[in-house]
């Protein structure tokens, strides 16, 4: 009865369906599914009237283009119905909720269900053959899910990241171990500038994070979620794990963005009170504006541009708390910013000084070298008596009987574990710098020479810099007296320090005959 009725049928659509995205791509699955069922048509006398493709689990019931093709169904059912034509039975569906639902919209629909590798009927035999045929196909799914599972499994055990690529790096096939990740520029080198400035503290909050990757066109219209995961996934520090399969964090074998002490700092740093983002509003107009504060009230100073009754612009500071006694009084730019550059220049050091600090940093960096094999040693000690202590924890979970005090033991566990990957790199890392000092200190002892060329370039990236490495706190300006003294940063604190020491020398003299000996000075020693 089945087969008569088919016969009045002559046309038909056939729906393809794959589950990879790979195959949509490379056009291995749909295109070689529609040429199969093509054939058949022909085979049947059938006019193809249309072909529904679908990219999803065959697991699923509920699919975007499976309505599309019920709906077109519908459409059709009074002409008789159409033939649904599929290359096999596994393309329909990979579960028996999904096949049997699907099956039952189909027959409501008006579709008869074909194939040129099932027969279908609706006698007890062609039932039991699809059904033995749905429970081989959803035990195909199943089984190689579990597989590609195992595998995957033992590829982030053995410290390798099967999954999908993050930004910053791509997967390459290396002989004998599969695919690798390694950097992928220039994305690699913007990321870990964000990554290592949030942990400085050059960014303040992930909207500046946000805001500096988005100045490259590579990052354009990023989203808080994804800046989130740019700071908290420990893949950009080299090491992979994945809670879900109970396997903690391990070392990868590919080469991270930034170190796990840094990564653990930028975790610290996530965990602590927010601050307020950086203004969008602060332009290079008005470089000061959310440094500077009125020595009156302590409020920050705001800026405005004024148009005079000549049509002349004027740029102004000025005060808008109320209650202050410089309540929308203005100061001009010019006056400030020229003070400001007064103070930038009088905390600028000598050629001597800055010949005293190159001389101290590599007294330091030579000390440190020194002490970096006893440093290594320390953190190996630290790592192994954690390890002992991760050791007895795992047999009181052993012997604990309650699951609030087995959890309680796993997350101590956890974070004992992540210290000692920590202790562990540091050991690493302490053996051999990464750089030499030139290359590490160079750009610095320029930066402390004369902060004020980096000042005047004009880039508002540069000027934020310069304001966070050479100030410890805002400025407070005075309209009658000006800038009150700043509190600097810890460099230009030691080097003003030196300077004040040096001016206070006084020349002393000798006796019989008299000598004037010249004052010691920071470049040469005294005679």
């Amino acid at each position: 009865m089945q087969a008569h009725k088919n016969k009045l049928l002559s046309s038909c659509v056939i729906y393809c369906r794959v589950s990879a995205e790979e195959q949509v791509k490379k056009g291995h699955g749909l295109k070689s599914q529609e040429a199969v069922c093509r054939e058949y048509a022909r085979y049947r006398g059938y006019d193809v009237v249309e072909v529904f493709h679908e990219n999803l689990s065959g697991k699923i019931s509920d699919r975007p283009v499976m309505k599309e093709l019920l709906a077109f169904l519908r459409k059709h059912k009074r002409k008789g119905g159409l033939v649904v034509i599929i290359d096999d039975l596994s393309r329909f569906a990979r579960g028996h909720r999904a096949h049997w639902a699907l099956r039952d919209q189909l027959k409501e629909a008006g579709g008869i269900l074909e194939s040129p590798s099932v027969q279908f009927g609706d006698d007890a035999d062609s039932a039991l053959i699809e059904g033995m045929l749905v429970t081989m196909a959803q035990h195909q799914r199943e089984k190689g899910a579990e597989q590609t599972k195992s595998r995957m499994r033992g590829r982030v055990l053995n410290g390798y990241w099967p999954f999908y690529t993050c930004r910053g790096f791509r997967h390459e096939h290396k002989a004998g171990e599969g695919k690798v990740l390694v950097r992928d520029e220039p994305d690699a080198s913007i990321l870990q500038e964000a990554l290592e400035g949030f942990a400085s503290g050059r960014f303040q909050t992930r909207a500046e994070v946000r805001r500096f990757l988005e100045r490259h066109p590579s990052f354009a219209r990023l989203t808080n979620q994804l800046v989130q995961l740019f700071l908290t996934r420990p893949i950009y520090a080299g090491y992979v794990g994945k809670t879900e399969w109970d396997i903690p964090l391990r070392k990868g074998k590919h080469e991270g963005l930034i170190s796990l002490e840094t990564f653990e700092r930028i975790q610290q740093r996530l965990t602590e009170k927010p601050k307020a983002a950086a203004r969008k509003d602060i332009r290079a107009d008005f470089p000061l504006r959310g440094m500077v504060s009125c020595a009156e009230c302590g409020k920050p100073l705001t800026s405005c541009w004024s148009t005079s009754k000549t049509g002349t612009k004027h740029a102004y500071y000025m005060c808008f708390e109320k209650g202050c006694s410089r309540n929308r009084k203005s100061i001009r730019r010019e006056k400030l910013e020229g003070e400001f550059a007064a103070i930038l220049a009088r905390v600028t050091p000598n050629t001597s000084l800055v010949e005293v600090a190159e001389k101290m940093f590599r007294h330091a960096w030579a000390q440190r070298a020194a002490q970096a094999k006893a440093f290594a040693a320390i953190c190996q000690r630290e790592a192994a008596q954690i390890e002992r202590q991760i050791e007895k924890l795992l047999d009181r979970v052993v012997e604990a009987g309650s699951d609030s005090v087995m959890r309680a033991y796993e997350k101590r566990i956890a974070g004992l574990e992540r210290q000692a990957l920590v202790l562990r790199e540091k050991a690493q890392n302490a053996a051999q710098p990464k750089r030499p000092f030139d290359e590490l200190f160079e750009l610095a002892i320029r930066f402390l020479a004369n902060p004020w060329n980096l000042w005047r370039s004009g880039k508002m990236e540069h000027r934020n810099l310069v304001l966070r490495l050479t100030f410890a706190e805002r400025l407070y300006y005075c309209a009658k007296n000006g800038f009150r003294t700043p509190k600097t940063t810890f460099p230009f604190s030691i080097l003003s320090d030196l300077r004040a020491a040096f001016e206070q020398m006084a020349e002393g003299v000798g006796f019989e005959p008299t000598v004037r000996f010249p004052a010691h000075t920071l470049s040469k020693r005294a005679p």
